[in-house]
């Protein structure tokens, strides 16, 4: 068995993730009981419940996000739970199934805003089924969430997550630029600016219709959406995970304590700039509008143009909190929502440090990175699954 070990023995790093995900660990960890809860439902749905995947690929796959973002201790949790190997060399997998899904996660954790329909037909034409589609983007996207997660509590502690060596393979998607063809694939007018304006968001994968949905799939998001939403009942399609991401979604964002709303939505709408998801940052920018009443401000963010490398990953974050340099509060809000949205998250110390002089406490720092986490996920599967669209316009 090939060996695979990143974390050196002084690191506290491991121990905070077992404290993250063990539900009978004393946790002791600064973050909000339901958003713990919610953090290890999702990670037992994924992982310990049955799926249309085995355990063992599900954790090669968890393994292959943790490279590419960086995650010492994440990557060796999946390893050391049974990864499956053929996942993990950089040798593509002979398997023509496990090839394609593992070329697909890699092109959701490096360059999601590059998914297109393509992508969805090539993992069909592999054997995957719609569910298993849905499956491997919840999967790269908590994952995404978790490490953010993880690198803010490390943080707190004065550490930095020990990294590990990104795979040395290419993604097929280097090179691509994101589509800027006047139309989605349905015909509809694709956005192209980032806007406060409201949008609409086209599936590429089958959703179940509202009439085939079981009880368990209404179940999942009934706290989120009525069963008219297309996306929530596409997510349906992993029940279990989209019963603990709904509930996470509310634990995150509606609390009325901790980080101002206003603060919480805004740095969703930068992780949603930085992985370059045009349709979650409209709705998140419209919302940071609306409850800090500073519009202005908030287009500021949203009209920063991001220098990106050839995998579409940002290589200059530093213009987002320039764009709101006046007020040094927000400025270091959008600066450590950035750095935690990076592929591989550049936040430590040092972000905890200026957060505490900007005057925010402990428990709003967490509050702001299980918000920017929360984007991770939530435009990857944005990104991923379907296409912003421009709505129908009304009716004269």
């Amino acid at each position: 068995m090939a060996e695979y070990g990143f974390v050196t023995a002084t690191s506290t790093a491991p121990a905070l993730l077992a404290r993250l995900l063990d539900a009978d660990a004393a946790t002791g960890l600064p973050v909000d009981p339901e958003v713990l809860t919610e953090t290890r439902a999702a990670m037992e749905a994924l992982y310990d419940r049955p799926q249309p995947l085995g355990a063992p690929v599900l954790r090669g796959l968890a393994a292959v996000v943790a490279a590419w973002q960086g995650i010492g201790p994440l990557h060796d949790h999946h390893v050391a739970a049974g990864a499956d190997e053929s996942l993990l060399a950089d040798a593509e997998p002979t398997d023509a199934k496990l090839a394609a899904l593992r070329r697909h996660v890699d092109l959701l954790t490096v360059s999601p805003a590059l998914a297109t329909h393509a992508d969805q037909e090539a993992l069909i034409a592999a054997g995957a089924t719609p569910d298993e589609v849905v499956l491997v983007s919840q999967l790269v996207a908590y994952e995404s969430y978790l490490a953010r997660v993880l690198v803010t509590l490390a943080a707190l502690e004065g550490e930095e997550v020990p990294a590990v060596p990104a795979p040395g393979r290419v993604p097929t998607s280097r090179g691509r630029t994101k589509l800027t063809t006047p139309t989605t694939r349905s015909g509809s007018a694709r956005p192209l600016e980032f806007t406060q304006e409201v949008l609409a968001w086209e599936p590429w994968v089958p959703a179940p219709a509202e009439d085939e949905l079981t009880d368990e799939q209404r179940e999942s998001f009934a706290r989120k959406a009525t069963t008219n939403s297309v996306y929530f009942r596409l997510l349906s399609r992993t029940p279990g995970v989209t019963r603990a991401r709904s509930d996470l979604d509310n634990a995150i964002f509606l609390r009325r304590d901790g980080l101002p709303r206003a603060e919480r939505e805004l740095a969703a709408a930068v992780a949603s700039k930085v992985n370059d998801c045009i349709y979650c940052a409209s709705v998140h920018a419209r919302k940071s509008t609306g409850f800090s009443k500073r519009g202005e401000d908030v287009d500021a963010v949203l009209a920063v143009r991001l220098p990106r490398d050839a995998d579409w990953v940002a290589t200059d974050l530093a213009p987002l909190a320039e764009s709101v340099a006046h007020d040094p509060r927000w400025a270091t809000v959008v600066d450590a929502a950035a750095r935690l949205s990076a592929l591989r998250p550049t936040f430590g110390p040092s972000d905890v440090a200026r957060m505490r002089q900007a005057g925010l406490e402990d428990l709003e720092v967490v509050d702001l990175a299980t918000a920017t986490a929360f984007f991770a996920w939530a435009n990857r599967l944005m990104l991923s699954l379907g296409e912003a669209a421009c709505p129908a316009p009304s009716a004269a």
